[in-house]
């Protein structure tokens, strides 16, 4: 996440005095909101399963500010929580008796109906093939791959190694790429 490193000391600092912790809050929200949603969006697949992820996403970090001991940037925090909040939403819908279990083939048909996705065909078969890799691989991808994100950033994130990150975007580029080859 790609933050003016002025603008989130600012807000830090609004949220570590009780008088400002309000105003602090709103504006982390103005300044992380849209990046998380995405993030979260990329995750769930869906527009109104993101603004339910989100809703959890920001009453949570509301609810555990006294946690946040700014050993992490607060954007790094913001984003643990929004991607631990998405993958418990995943293994829940998971576990959901009316879920099919190939829900995730109609997927880019799923995306081109949305009226909230602005890509192309080839953007939503590429959302399709993201979404059929494990949690992990796809956590990863969307983090360095949309987001950019530094290894070392997603480590803090992820809580894991960055070796061990690298091996799943390795191995989930590898499979996105072998997904496209096939249908030349």
């Amino acid at each position: 996440m790609q933050v003016a490193n002025n603008n989130e000391s600012e807000i830090v600092k609004l949220l570590s005095a009780p008088e400002t912790q309000r105003k602090g809050f709103e504006m982390a929200v103005h300044q992380y909101g849209e990046q998380l949603y995405w993030q979260v969006r990329r995750i769930v697949l869906t527009h109104d399963d993101a603004n339910d992820v989100m809703q959890n996403v920001f009453v949570k970090a509301w609810s555990h500010l006294d946690t946040f001991r700014n050993a992490s940037r607060l954007s790094t925090w913001l984003y643990r929580i929004a991607v631990n909040e998405s993958l418990d939403f995943m293994r829940r819908k998971k576990g959901m008796a009316t879920i099919c279990v190939d829900e995730e083939a109609g997927i880019a048909n799923m995306l081109v109906a949305d009226k909230y996705f602005d890509g192309d065909e080839t953007e939503a078969q590429l959302q399709e093939v993201i979404a059929s890799l494990p949690d992990v691989q796809r956590t990863v991808f969307n983090l360095r791959y949309y987001e950019n994100m530094k290894y070392s950033e997603i480590s803090k994130v992820l809580n894991t190694t960055e070796g061990a990150l690298k091996a799943s975007y390795h191995i989930a580029v590898k499979k996105i790429s072998d997904y496209f080859k096939s249908r030349d």
